[in-house]
């Protein structure tokens, strides 16, 4: 009899539990904020704006925890890690144990600890997470580190992720009609070597990814990608320095949109992190429709931070001065260039009272405020549907690596002048002193 009871019991608990978790997952979505590269031993007041915001899911992009060790800048001594004369790496991985106090440190910090109190938590990796900076499949320590990050995000440990290789997964949430899908991609555990235009997601992630393309429809599909998709920057800043995405390896990339395309499926667009800056880009000619690129970097580490506050108006005008064909320049942008350079994140508002449904997304900054965005219409990510104008389709069709190589070149070109220009001022100066020196010992030597 008691063998009975147990067994009834367990019956019913098998049925109600898997309905529990589905009747969360169909709860209307209606904001989502995101974000990526949070130096755990920085300070990280940015929390207090995501938790104003009162996000309903929290995606983590990568970087979620600086895990590697960097080391200084050095030009001469037994360990040169830059320069002509390099011959030691300028990052190198932490053991375990280290890298498990800092998972520890980042979870504990006040502000994520009440957001994870209120929203759901998910997320990928990036390269200084996944254990070194710019790393691919190459890299020994993935294995382990993937069980880290899992502890880190909370996941069951009968999940899936715990037993494949990668990180990657997919969630669906919402009512049927009002389904949002987001897919979040793992480019490191089976990336080839950046410079080998080779694969960024692998064989098997591939073949999932076209199983969730082609399963059923939802009204938006949000594609995380820890590095960033629409932009190529790396084909205007080269060859003064280069940056991780997807146009570094252009037949992956094609693979992708031409999947998506295939698929049929429409709301479809990406986010995306890495880069230490926040802005927005679209793709015209990959669809039926604009695909976009929200990209949200970082919560701590932005690119001003590295220079004096005085001085951050030259960050902003390199960034306006750099090509870019794929950035959304509209009049919700702070600066000229439409790029953010402080610390910030991404929100995503979904208005399903609307007709047609509208979809606000942005980039904000400490303080919860906008720094750049979109507002469109759910129409407008459907390929049947599509008002986008011919102007402007034409204005996002062209690649960066397309441009006319004096305005593809031309921050190089203007950083290469201004040493020469510099250079040529230090000789001068060099010159008049010398000069001024011999006028003097001749005239000593009159006297």
């Amino acid at each position: 009899m008691i063998k009975l009871v147990a067994a009834v019991l367990a019956a019913v608990l098998q049925f109600l539990l898997p309905t529990a978790a589905s009747s969360d997952d169909h709860r209307l979505l209606s904001r989502i904020a995101f974000g990526s590269c949070a130096n755990q031993s920085a300070p990280q007041p940015i929390w207090d704006a995501i938790n104003k915001f009162d996000p309903q899911v929290f995606i983590w992009l990568g970087d979620n925890i600086y895990g590697d060790i960097r080391r200084p800048f050095s030009f001469i001594g037994k360990e040169r890690t830059i320069g002509p004369w390099k011959n030691a790496p300028r990052f190198v991985p932490s053991p375990h144990s280290e890298m498990l106090s800092r998972y520890n440190m980042a979870k504990n910090v006040p502000g994520y600890s009440r957001l994870r109190a209120n929203a759901k938590v998910i997320g990928t990796w990036d390269d200084h997470d996944y254990g070194l900076n710019d790393a691919g499949k190459e890299f020994s320590g993935k294995t382990t580190n993937q069980r880290l990050l899992l502890d880190f995000l909370d996941e069951p440990q009968d999940s899936p992720r715990r037993k494949q290789a990668g990180v990657y997964t997919s969630y669906t949430f919402g009512p049927p009609g009002k389904q949002v899908k987001i897919i979040l991609l793992d480019t490191r555990y089976h990336r080839d070597p950046l410079s080998s235009d080779g694969s960024v997601l692998g064989a098997s992630q591939w073949s999932w990814l076209e199983k969730e393309l082609r399963g059923p429809p939802s009204a938006l599909t949000i594609i995380g990608s820890s590095v960033q998709v629409i932009s190529n920057l790396s084909g205007t800043t080269g060859p003064l320095f280069y940056m991780e995405s997807w146009g570094r390896f252009p037949k992956e990339r094609d693979h992708l949109f031409k999947l998506i395309n295939d698929s049929k499926r429409d709301g479809v667009f990406f986010i995306s992190g890495d880069v230490h800056f926040g802005e927005i880009t679209r793709y015209d000619c990959a669809t039926g429709y604009p695909l976009y690129d929200i990209t949200s970097s970082g919560l701590t580490q932005a690119v001003e931070k590295v220079l004096p506050s005085p001085l951050h108006f030259i960050v902003r005008f390199l960034a306006w001065f750099t090509p870019s064909t794929m950035r959304v320049m509209n009049q919700h942008c702070r600066y000229r260039s439409c790029t953010y350079g402080q610390p910030n994140f991404g929100a995503i508002e979904i208005d399903w009272d609307a007709s047609p449904v509208n979809l606000k997304m942005q980039v904000r900054d400490i303080n919860g405020l906008p720094v750049t965005g979109v507002d469109i219409s759910l129409s407008e990510l459907q390929a049947w549907n599509s008002t986008s104008k011919a102007g402007q389709e034409q204005k996002h069709c062209t690649l960066e690596v397309k441009l006319p190589w004096i305005v593809r070149y031309r921050l190089a070109i203007l950083v290469y002048s201004v040493l020469v220009l510099l250079l040529l001022a230090l000789v001068g100066l060099i010159f008049a002193v010398a000069i001024l020196c011999r006028v003097c010992l001749k005239k000593c030597k009159t006297d």
